[in-house]
């Protein structure tokens, strides 16, 4: 069990970011050990070739397989610097990976059980030339595995964050942390978590928390100290929907709505943008957004605004409408 503190000045301080570093370390994680992250297993098959053939899975080979082990063994905390916003960028995380101080990097070495390979003692030696390397490495297993990807990722994680701001409205922190998963639990002025493997220290009053939503964390969590900041990595709502098939409109509906509106509304079953309906249903962006329009005049369609993203959900009566002609 690890208590992460969490004074009421902590607590006024918890935030949300999404972070694409984070993204990368878990699905390595899951491609370590697919046995033990079945939800990814379609992803996990489709990958597996390509990363293989680009020589990105031999976990003795680069840094990357090195620094992330298949749970529950450690993973040094240098790697996922606090994002910093809901809106995640690759390159900005990598500017601030690159720019590590090299006795942090050392420190997060020594942690590591073991001898270190060749590969990590000359990151060791020479922090600054390794982290670029290693940045490089980065860049080229997110072209192969997860820039395909990120849209319908991005919007599952975007969802989740609306759906924990609600909660967070309704039910205040309390009902906010003692939600985020089964191993997670706020008593007191601490946060529980249930977790053999865990760095992160108490957190003072004026740092705060950072909770990151993520989609190859599954099941389990992750919680790390980087720098004066503390984040926990969660499993975000809609993950085990992610390599399904798109659902199809029930017949009826169509009939009613017109195809096109009864294909929207079975896609919204979590909060997604217009460019993501368009991917996911092959209509175009112009047409999504003229079906949207009719949809949210008739009640069955609401849209916020996620950032910089508009993201359009099912009202209650969109629910029953699916639910009856189902």
């Amino acid at each position: 069990m690890v208590a992460i503190g969490l004074s009421a000045g902590a607590v006024a301080r918890v935030r949300f970011a999404l972070s694409c570093l984070w993204e990368v370390v878990a699905s390595v994680r899951v491609l370590r050990d697919p046995g033990h992250h079945a939800l990814h297993l379609p992803w996990v098959n489709r990958m597996r070739p390509r990363l293989a053939a680009a020589g990105l899975l031999d976990p003795d080979g680069g840094l990357l397989g090195q620094l992330v082990p298949a749970a529950p063994g450690y993973v040094v905390d240098f790697l996922t610097p606090p994002p910093v916003g809901l809106s995640p960028d690759l390159e900005q995380e990598l500017t601030a990976l690159r720019a590590t101080e090299p006795g942090t990097v050392r420190t997060h070495l020594d942690l590591r059980p073991g001898p270190r390979s060749p590969a990590l003692a000359a990151l060791y030696a020479d922090p600054g030339a390794g982290l670029r390397w290693l940045a490089e490495e980065i860049e080229a297993y997110w072209r192969l595995a997860l820039a395909a990807d990120w849209p319908r990722i991005r919007a599952v994680l975007d969802a989740e964050v609306f759906h924990r701001a609600r909660r967070l409205a309704e039910d205040g922190a309390a009902g906010l942390l003692n939600d985020l998963h089964e191993r997670v639990r706020w008593e007191g002025d601490a946060l529980l978590i249930n977790q053999r493997h865990c760095a992160a220290p108490d957190v003072p009053a004026g740092a705060g928390l950072v909770l990151v939503p993520s989609v190859f964390v599954w099941p389990s969590v992750l919680s790390i100290a980087a720098g004066d900041v503390s984040q926990l990595a969660y499993p975000a709502r809609g993950a085990g929907a992610l390599w399904e098939c798109p659902p199809s409109a029930p017949e009826a509906l169509g009939a009613v709505l017109g195809r096109g509106r009864a294909r929207l509304l079975a896609e919204l079953d979590a909060p997604r943008s217009t460019t993501e309906l368009a991917r996911r249903t092959g209509l175009s962006p112009a047409g999504v957004s003229q079906h949207l329009t009719t949809l949210r005049a008739a009640g069955l369609v609401v849209t916020h605004r996620q950032g910089r993203s508009l993201l359009s959900s099912r009202t209650a009566v969109a629910e029953a409408l699916l639910s009856a002609s189902r």
